[in-house]
């Protein structure tokens, strides 16, 4: 997975890699300015890191666009 340059976590200030991005904008909104890494947004959700890898899975294998 490849980073985007210039997109960090906002809050950890990580640097952001495509699906992290595509999954903020799938679960908050597509035009949220938020963008967590997987980390900050598990937590911000209160949910486990391996869910949100798990739907990152499920979504690309939907044909999601946000994850093409």
């Amino acid at each position: 997975m490849g980073k985007k340059k210039g997109l960090f976590c906002c809050e950890c200030k990580s640097g952001l890699d495509k699906d992290y991005i595509a999954l903020s904008r799938k679960l908050l909104g597509r035009n949220t300015s938020q963008f967590y890494c997987i980390t900050c947004l598990a937590k911000f959700l209160e949910c486990e890191v391996n869910d949100l890898e798990i739907k990152i899975m499920e979504f690309k294998e939907q044909g999601c666009a946000l994850f093409l």
